[in-house]
């Protein structure tokens, strides 16, 4: 069924809902937004920072992945607090005013999302014009402000907001300062992960992992596990699993307590779980592993 040329049929509830206020505020007003996707990074970075149509990270530009696709480029070397100004600009850029976006996040893109709505997402915003300057800085519209940033929603490809085993034992170089952010106990207890300011984050977890099956528990991607990937709440991590393995608890679907009562973070909804174990963290540079499902799911509903 289509309306309004929307293919109805294709989004969520709640993305639905969330789109059709703001089409009708469109309508009595005579004021019609743009919509932005915009990509957050993960560990080791590849683009420009500041650069918002620097795809290297992720894979050829040219690729669909969402309406007025931006590329939220930051170091992905220095600690959260460091590089969240990053993301904030970008924010104020293209989601403030009449502009609204969806956001996509990679592994520890989840955290810099998370920490930029838990601790900025209720500030004063200065509404911008969504030209960015070389250090991806945009100007004022009117010199007004607004509470947050307008985000229909967040996808997370192998979220690391819970953090990873492998930054708890040093497998990763010591001398990267995020590596610090990424300690499980760290990453947990930055900021307050049910504080997403009612934005909902639909989670996507690989769980083609076999270098570090002895570190990380449960089912994994190779460089976090499926407590982080889904969003699993608690102050550690713990082992979740697909529903073939009889021997740990399975991650649920959607928002419901996984196996064993574990909940899930608030506004957190797994929206994709690697059953076939065929995904794992890594995007080759063309877009791969588990960051393939999420570019699809924006590229057909990020509109």
């Amino acid at each position: 069924m289509r309306t309004l040329g929307l293919n109805i049929s294709r989004i969520r509830p709640r993305r639905w809902a969330l789109g059709a206020v703001a089409l009708l505020g469109a309508l009595a007003t005579g004021v019609y937004a743009t919509n932005y996707s915009l990509w957050i990074n993960g560990r080791t970075g590849g683009g420009q920072p500041g650069n918002h149509a620097d795809f290297t990270y992720w894979g050829p530009a040219s690729t669909e992945a969402g309406v007025n696709k931006k590329s939220v480029n930051w170091d992905g070397y220095n600690r959260i607090a460091d590089q969240n100004y990053r993301i904030r600009d970008a924010l104020d850029c293209y989601c403030t005013g009449q502009n609204w976006c969806y956001i996509a996040a990679h592994s520890a893109g989840n955290l810099q999302i998370g920490y930029a709505l838990s601790l900025y997402g209720g500030s004063a915003r200065y509404k911008k014009n969504a030209t960015p300057n070389a250090s991806g800085v945009c100007g004022n519209t009117d010199g007004s402000t607004q509470t947050g940033w307008n985000i229909k929603w967040v996808n997370v490809a192998a979220g690391a907001a819970g953090g990873s085993e492998l930054a708890n034992v040093g497998s990763w170089a010591v001398s990267d300062p995020l590596t610090s952010d990424l300690k499980t106990a760290t990453a947990r207890a930055m900021y307050d992960h049910n504080q997403t300011r009612a934005k909902w984050f639909y989670m996507y977890a690989g769980a083609k992992g076999t270098l570090y099956s002895g570190i990380l528990p449960g089912q994994d991607d190779e460089a976090v596990a499926y407590h982080s990937a889904g969003g699993v709440s608690g102050s550690g991590g713990a082992g979740f699993c697909n529903p073939s393995d009889w021997f740990c608890n399975d991650l649920t679907l959607g928002t419901a307590a996984n196996e064993g009562g574990r909940a899930k973070w608030a506004y957190h909804s797994v929206q994709f779980r690697d059953d076939s174990e065929s995904l794992d963290h890594y995007t080759r540079g063309n877009w791969g592993g588990v960051v393939s499902k999420v570019r699809a799911d924006m590229a057909a509903n990020a509109r």
